[in-house]
């Protein structure tokens, strides 16, 4: 058997069953993705945690792992928006915080470029308003949409919804954001976002 580096995620989950080691492959491809996205929700400190409880939840769930998906984001999106929808309160408090304050204390993992930084700064508190005021259903649904750039599709399976769900909940969320930002929305979820199942 050649090495799994060129392998698909659904290859490396089922060879994973009888030779574990394997698992590492899924976690070099994908563990800067997720902490990235878990960095945006909640900070990098409990990033770091979410992203290693991800990893921990799907080694020991890959025998339940659907094989006819494969590609692996979804599922480990999912498992990583479950843990982060246990923070709830403090992802809401934080959010509730900056939009008092303008002040954001994960900026960095916002954006990286001095210019968009600036740019993004003067967004960050009427955004941070709007969020806090969505659902965890429709704040999950948006920010996997926007921040994570799952397809429709890929936030149905993530969430293990129908696609209906995904674009009722993206629908929500726009109304309250748009309601907040008018025409300002940075997350930039449009009606005509892509559709196709990521590579």
């Amino acid at each position: 058997m050649t090495g799994p580096s060129g392998s698909a995620d659904a290859d490396i989950v089922a060879a994973s069953r009888e030779r574990p080691e394997l698992f590492a492959e899924l976690y070099s491809r994908h563990a800067a993705d997720i902490h990235r996205y878990a960095a945006r929700r909640l900070g990098d400190e409990a990033a770091d945690d979410i992203t290693a409880e991800t990893f921990l939840t799907a080694f020991r769930i890959r025998h339940r792992y659907d094989t006819t998906r494969a590609g692996a984001r979804p599922w480990l999106y999912g498992i990583a928006a479950n843990l982060i929808g246990r923070h709830r309160r403090t992802e809401v408090r934080a959010l509730k915080a900056l939009a008092r304050t303008g002040h954001d204390p994960v900026a960095e993992s916002w954006s990286d470029r001095a210019d968009d930084r600036l740019a993004a700064q003067a967004a960050h508190g009427p955004l941070a308003a709007a969020l806090a005021r969505l659902s965890a259903r429709d704040r999950h649904t948006l920010l996997l949409v926007a921040w994570a750039d799952l397809s429709y599709q890929e936030v149905a399976e993530a969430l293990a919804i129908p696609v209906g769900t995904v674009r009722s909940r993206l629908n929500r969320a726009r109304r309250t954001l748009r309601g907040v930002l008018g025409d300002t929305d940075p997350t930039r979820v449009h009606d005509s976002a892509p559709e196709a199942v990521h590579g």
